[in-house]
């Protein structure tokens, strides 16, 4: 199977910095689209930004100019630099990945356990 394990979260000032880190491990033959997704309390989950195995980006409208995500497919590990942080972007962030793993003829899709970012003064 795959693991997804995220790094990174903390406690940050409004208008601060911080960058992310998911890394995936495991059986892995490919990686293909790979994501952040925040949870704020009371609020659902949503899609952050996404980055396919090309290199292309997308990203959610209000982090747009203030979160950059990356990846190194030779480490199987995808970034979120975020700066600009807001009290707004206080939440638990989960990576996604769709994998391919030995064993299994298509992906199959999979989370970390989250890591949370507080941003408070």
């Amino acid at each position: 199977q795959v693991q997804l394990v995220e790094s990174g979260g903390g406690l940050v000032q409004p208008g601060g910095s911080l960058r992310l880190s998911c890394a995936a491990s495991g059986s892995i033959i490919r990686i293909y689209d790979m994501g952040w997704y925040r949870q704020a309390p009371g609020k659902e989950r949503e899609l952050v930004a996404s980055i396919n195995s090309g290199g292309s980006t997308n990203y959610v409208e209000s982090v747009k100019g203030r979160f950059t995500i990356s990846r190194d497919n030779t480490k199987n590990t995808v970034y979120l630099q975020m700066n600009s942080l807001k009290s707004e972007d206080t939440a638990v962030y989960y990576c996604n990945a769709d994998v391919r793993f030995r064993g299994v003829l298509s992906s199959r899709n999979f989370w970390g356990k989250g890591t949370l970012v507080t941003v408070s003064s």
